[in-house]
């Protein structure tokens, strides 16, 4: 960490904040409301973060100079304990479409706030999350509800990717809409974990 810090020069106040020792938390970050324009600062806070990249795909463009071929990738990380980040980018390498698609993942990271919301359980642990949630992306619609301990991630391998990094262990997925669609999928389970922010819980500090 502290090499990091030596090694980076902040270009925005809140990079400096963090930099200089005014903010000791992501947590401090995210509830400043302040944009992180920097990635950096979540490495800092976030050490352990993996990523995981779910769709590249080719995509070509006709421009007055010719054909133009790029690579979009989308990536989604998270520390596996109730931070998660998606993100999105295009290249002409592969590889550095998925370093700036983690970046952007970074950089729109989020906190989520887990429970144990199910009727069935009710074990107050952090397994799942405290209530029924919905997330929208294109035509896609996915609700997440709160399951027993033991269901495990009843979804398909995007979401349980995504739900995974999270730190979410148990849930139920319901789905509308073109699902086959990875980003939009992706994109609506990740809105839909957006919302669990919006939850006040008995443990929530």
């Amino acid at each position: 960490m502290a090499v990091d810090q030596e090694e980076w020069i902040p270009l925005t106040n809140l990079g400096r904040s963090v930099a200089a020792g005014e903010i000791t938390s992501i947590d401090e970050v995210l509830k400043s409301g302040t944009p992180i324009k920097e990635s950096q600062i979540i490495d800092i806070f976030l050490p352990d973060l993996e990523d995981e990249v779910l769709d590249i795909n080719m995509v070509q463009r006709m421009t007055d100079s010719g054909r133009r071929v790029k690579f979009r990738s989308v990536v989604v990380v998270g520390n596996r304990n109730g931070y998660v980040g998606f993100g999105q980018a295009k290249d002409a390498q592969v590889g550095s479409a998925i370093q700036k698609a983690i970046r952007d993942a970074k950089l729109n990271i989020i906190k989520i706030e887990r429970g144990c919301g199910s009727w069935e359980c009710g074990c107050n642990q952090e397994h799942s999350i405290p209530v029924e949630v919905t997330g929208k992306a294109g035509s896609v619609r996915i609700t997440l509800k709160p399951a027993p301990q033991g269901i495990g991630l009843v979804t398909g391998d995007i979401g349980k990717k995504v739900l995974e990094l999270a730190g979410i262990k148990d849930v139920w997925v319901f789905t509308r809409g073109q699902t086959r669609t990875t980003i939009n999928f992706a994109k609506a389970t990740f809105d839909a974990l957006k919302k669990t922010n919006m939850v006040r819980t008995g443990g929530s500090q």
